[in-house]
């Protein structure tokens, strides 16, 4: 699932906005304390930034070159200024797109699609996220709330497997059948291990304890 920051600082469209994009599949922080945004929105580690122009504080111009000097998140200009020199100046800052208000609902649907499907389709397949952890095949390692950490190969599996069949309980062994898959020898005293590391580690970034909970005769669930 995608996650969206919105930074609209007018109470109604930011819940109006954030609605929206819940019913639509999306999942949506928005940011109603405008001090140190750019921090916050870092950490967040959204897949995407709907940025407002005029906010509190500093204008969205200045966030949005705050958050290019750290970050490559794809940034959307939201705004009710409709000129050539406000989207000039937002893709001169970093940003990927600009659309005015008001605006069509639908057509900033495509433009959030537009730009996650270009940004993240090399990543199809290598990213899995639920419930907040993103778990990255590619660098083997799982990120909650601005914090990582690297995991084995074993480890990542049994992460991936339990995220794709998230809400649903897997057996201990249906874990083994794909771990051996891998040609590591897995017994169900290794397994038990695996499991074991895994939590503490996910714990050391944040993740609560139950997050992967065990069903007592049947498996574990995500």
């Amino acid at each position: 699932m995608f996650r969206i920051m919105v930074v609209e600082d007018e109470e109604k469209i930011r819940e109006e906005l954030k609605n929206l994009l819940e019913r639509y599949g999306y999942q949506v922080q928005a940011l109603n304390d405008f001090h140190e945004a750019a921090g916050q929105i870092i950490a967040a580690r959204p897949h995407l930034v709907l940025l407002d122009i005029n906010l509190p504080e500093y204008d969205g111009y200045v966030l949005c070159r705050q958050i290019r000097q750290q970050s490559s998140v794809p940034i959307i200009m939201v705004t009710s200024r409709d000129s050539d020199v406000d989207e000039l100046m937002s893709m001169n800052l970093g940003a990927d797109d600009f659309i005015t208000k008001p605006y069509h609902v639908q057509i900033l649907l495509a433009h959030i699609q537009a730009i996650l499907k270009r940004t993240y389709h090399e990543d199809q397949g290598r990213l899995l996220e639920a419930n907040g952890v993103l778990l990255d095949l590619g660098r083997g390692s799982a990120a909650y709330r601005g914090q990582s950490v690297e995991l084995t190969k074993n480890e990542m599996r049994i992460l991936g497997l339990l995220m794709r069949k998230q809400g649903t309980i897997v057996s201990r062994d249906e874990i083994m059948t794909d771990l051996w898959q891998s040609e590591e020898f897995v017994d169900d005293n290794t397994l038990t291990v695996n499991i074991n590391r895994l939590r503490r580690k996910l714990e050391s970034i944040g993740v609560p304890q139950d997050y992967l909970s065990t069903k007592r005769g049947l498996g574990y669930m995500i």
